[in-house]
């Protein structure tokens, strides 16, 4: 089994920067999808961001530009770099590590951003 511990999360004004990081251990398989997702209050989980097989990006599409998702493989480890942050990226940000046979989530960090 996986496990995901995220860490970097906080209070941030607009238009500061913040960096999250996720921890994977355990039974890591090598061919996997891990990211982020987020979910502000009221509203569904979207995506933020996602590193494919280790190298390839995708973001969402409030996101592209500002955020920037990184993995260091020798520690098992992806990193979300959030800058220029807004109001409205105010949520619980959420590790999420795929394969084709599991899925796992991370507890959650939460991210304000306010004056």
């Amino acid at each position: 089994q996986v496990q995901l511990v995220e860490s970097g999360g906080g209070l941030v004004q607009p238009g500061g920067s913040l960096r999250l990081s996720c921890a994977a251990s355990g039974n890591i398989f090598s061919i996997n999808t891990m990211g982020w997702y987020r979910q502000a209050p009221g509203k569904q989980r979207e995506l933020a961001a996602v590193i494919i097989n280790g190298w390839q990006t995708k973001y969402g599409a409030s996101v592209k530009g500002r955020f920037t998702i990184s993995r260091d493989n020798a520690k098992d480890t992806i990193y979300l770099q959030m800058n220029d942050l807004k109001p409205e990226d105010t949520a619980v940000y959420y590790c999420h590590y795929e394969t084709r046979s599991d899925q796992v989530w991370g507890q959650g960090t939460q991210v304000t951003v306010s004056s």
